[in-house]
């Protein structure tokens, strides 16, 4: 999604726009019943998060969507950089949930403006790092491969295929199979609880 120039002090009054983080801290402090939706893994949410924020994990979120587009709030939607923030956008919108937003530049551009952070005792790497972590060693094993093995070479030639694609469409398959792993699940959204505090008159008090 392509960032919009717009006025902070009508950032409340926005159905459907990306938003900064300063604007996101005004829409807070206009509007306490806000909604912050986390769709990163458990694993990324429990090493750092927007205080007040909800996790629900981008593949938990697309099984939900109904329940949450039913939300008579306004919702954020972040990630780590904005990516999944905007995939998620797009199943909230189809799912018939207006008044919703997609922070701009994630919680890498929420903590460089220096809003406010929960951070865990345990640190998780970010999804991208994983990704590259695990694109770069199947390139550097298939041209390690290919001095005994030729034919090794096509699964470095796949994996910038995979990438690429990737880019094109805005997805990414191997961050979909990764999350999967148990280093990146946790206990950290409780869908059911989550759908009860978002229907909630206040939004939760920051945790």
């Amino acid at each position: 999604m392509t960032a919009t120039t717009i006025p902070t002090q009508a950032a409340t009054a926005l159905t459907s726009a990306p938003i900064t983080p300063e604007q996101l801290a005004e829409l807070r402090s206009n509007d306490p019943a806000v909604r912050i939706l986390d769709v990163r893994t458990g694993g990324e949410y429990e090493t750092a998060h927007i205080a007040g924020s909800y996790n629900v994990p981008l593949d938990t979120l697309a099984e939900h969507a109904r329940d949450l587009a039913a939300v008579d709030h306004q919702v954020v939607l972040v990630c780590q950089t904005g990516g999944r923030a905007t995939q998620a956008h797009g199943t909230l919108t189809s799912a018939g949930k207006d008044t919703l937003h997609v922070l701009v530049g994630g919680m890498v551009a929420w903590e460089a403006s220096g809003g406010d952070v929960v951070r865990g005792t345990t640190e998780r790497w970010a999804m991208d790092r994983q990704v590259r972590l695990t694109a770069g060693s199947l390139v550097l094993g298939a041209i390690g491969a290919s001095l005994a093995i030729p034919k090794a070479k096509w699964i470095a030639g796949g994996v910038g295929a995979g990438l690429t694609y990737s880019a094109l469409s805005n997805t990414c398959a191997m961050a979909a199979v990764l999350s999967k792993l148990p280093y990146n699940q946790t206990d950290a959204c409780d869908i059911a609880g989550v759908l009860d505090s978002l229907h909630e008159e206040t939004a939760t008090e920051a945790r």
